[in-house]
């Protein structure tokens, strides 16, 4: 076969293999095609890891088959199902040859030409390389397969790869056992028919400008005087001395008021923890390195985190939320992908964002917000993760309230004394070296984090879906903060859930003007005070909608 449409035409993704041996030439040419595929940068970032070990071969099968049970559980129906578990999807241990092929992320850690505007280019090139390969193991006779339903970081575990190298997936190599009748496998077994031609459109003109401004917040109409009446009537009516209940009362009035009915319900309760990494923490301003921000996350999706526990606990769905974090997560894990970047810039000298990724950031909030809400959830709690982010939250309050760094800076996770003298040195230093406009978006801009202002979106869109949305503990509240300063209306629809052990926590809630439900001296960020005071929120309404009244009950008023 030498005509490249046809050698094109024919290349196949295979299930299907002899158990005829691969000559160590066929791939050695082939990974040799691979090598010549473009490299962005000239990085040549893409590495290749040969498996013929039946012991390995045998555990990524079993790894296969876990996820392959997941992925047949999310079909749309039972037919759908059981035409999935049909498939043959994979041929670990039949094909004669496995291939890793991964792309090395340590040479990111280097300015490279063609990564700065995505960092993703280097993934981009292993993938050209594993085209490559394709076309030259057929164009001689033989073929692969790519399986990618893996949970790739046990994957790599079971490997030994190191942690810098991200593998695009495990491939099978050896000699097709069919044709599948010259068409794709999944066409031939009637799963989906491939589009005779590509989809192809000219671009003509450029794009009217974006409405940049972020849509401007319709405050609602405060609910009606007579709901409001109803409201405080019914409450009173408890078969209990008026105000008895205490800050329940005002809750349970809250969620009347912002659900507009005199019998509120709490339904499917969800909280997003959103995590990012952040420039100034390459100063030593936390207590630990950046990498355990993406631990935590891997963490969070093992389900091993505070916030798993007391969110099964309390039967609270939990999404987390990659926002910015330095690391390329595997694509087929349950996490929320709102990436802007990996990690802002050091705001000590430079701004550490454009203001094309501080926009960025609200509408990515607001989207996931949107999602969930559509799920018919009404009620949100927001927590964050990141290293580096009481310096960022510190910094905002400062500027944004006009008060002293000294008053806004904490031990965040827990610094010694003198590295608490030292990180109020270094974020002295930034504010003092910002010369920039005093608006609210430059500021952002300048000093913010990427989960930070997404949750800021995320509670300004929460409030455009009447939802009642739950704030955590002292990067949360600035993240608050922020969404008040931009539509003061919000504040009805946020229940403050607890009063962290950062100092500048407090100070910030008398600014607001609000109170905190719970004080347990939590400061570990994650969500934990949403999920703890969900269920004194809960308690509220259940009292609201299910204690008698004196008429009911048939008791006496004084």
């Amino acid at each position: 076969m030498s005509n490249l449409d046809e050698i094109i035409k024919s290349r196949r993704d295979t299930r299907h293999f002899t158990n005829d041996a691969v000559p160590d030439a066929v791939i050695e040419k082939a990974l040799q095609a691979g090598h010549w595929a473009p490299s962005v940068g000239l990085t040549e970032a893409t590495k290749y890891y040969i498996i013929k070990s039946a012991e390995i071969k045998k555990a990524v099968k079993e790894l296969f088959l876990e996820y392959d049970k997941k992925a047949a559980g999310c079909t749309d129906d039972e037919l759908q199902k059981i035409q999935y578990q049909a498939l043959k999807l994979e041929a670990i241990e039949d094909a004669p040859l496995g291939l890793v092929i991964c792309y090395d992320r340590s040479v990111l850690n280097h300015f490279t030409i063609g990564t700065v505007g995505s960092n993703e280019a280097i993934k981009f090139s292993a993938v050209c390389a594993a085209q490559n390969i394709w076309l030259s193991l057929t164009e001689q006779g033989y073929s692969m397969g790519w399986v990618s339903i893996l949970n790739y970081y046990q994957f790599k575990k079971i490997l030994g790869l190191p942690e810098h190298i991200e593998p695009l997936g495990y491939f099978c190599v050896g000699k097709p056992a069919t044709n599948y009748e010259n068409q794709p496998m999944l066409q031939q077994l009637h799963w989906k028919h491939k589009s005779e031609a590509p989809f192809v459109a000219e671009i003509t003109q450029l794009c009217p400008e974006e409405e940049k401004e972020i849509k401007e917040d319709i405050i609602h109409s405060a609910a009606s005087d007579v709901l409001l009446k109803n409201l405080q009537d019914k409450i009173d009516q408890k078969t209990k001395p008026i105000g008895s209940l205490g800050v329940l009362e005002k809750i349970a009035k809250q969620f009347g008021e912002v659900f507009q009915t005199l019998k509120p319900k709490i339904k499917q309760p969800h909280i997003v923890v959103f995590a990012a990494d952040h420039g100034i923490a390459q100063h030593g301003v936390s207590a630990y390195p950046q990498d355990v921000t993406r631990q935590m996350i891997t963490n969070f999706l093992e389900g091993g985190a505070a916030i798993n526990v007391f969110c099964k606990q309390n039967n609270i769905a939990l999404s987390v939320v990659d926002a910015g974090v330095n690391y390329d997560f595997p694509s087929n894990t349950k996490l929320i992908s709102a990436k802007i970047d990996k990690g802002t810039h050091s705001f000590l000298n430079d701004s550490a964002m454009s203001k094309m990724q501080m926009e960025l950031c609200f509408s990515k909030g607001a989207e996931i917000v949107i999602n969930i809400a559509k799920q018919g959830s009404n009620c949100i709690g927001f927590g964050e993760m990141g290293i580096g982010n009481t310096a960022t939250a510190s910094v905002l309050m400062s500027v944004l309230c006009n008060f002293s760094i000294e008053d806004c800076v904490g031990r965040g996770t827990g610094v010694t004394d003198e590295k608490l003298e030292f990180k109020i040195d270094i974020l002295r230093k930034a504010i003092e070296n910002y010369h920039g406009p005093k608006d609210v978006d430059s500021y952002l801009a300048h000093f913010g984090g990427f989960e930070i202002l997404q949750m800021a979106g995320g509670m300004l869109e929460a409030y455009q879906n009447n939802m009642i949305f739950l704030v955590d503990g002292f990067i949360c509240s600035v993240a608050f903060l922020i969404a008040f300063k931009k539509n003061p209306a919000i504040l009805k629809n946020a229940v403050f859930s607890h009063q962290s052990a950062e100092k500048a926590h407090k100070k910030l809630l008398d600014y607001l003007e609000v109170s905190a439900i719970l004080q347990l001296d939590l400061r570990l960020g994650e969500g934990t005070g949403c999920a703890l005071v969900f269920p004194i929120v809960q308690s509220a309404v259940a009292f609201l909608n299910e204690m008698a009244s004196f008429e009911s009950a048939g008791v006496s008023e004084k």
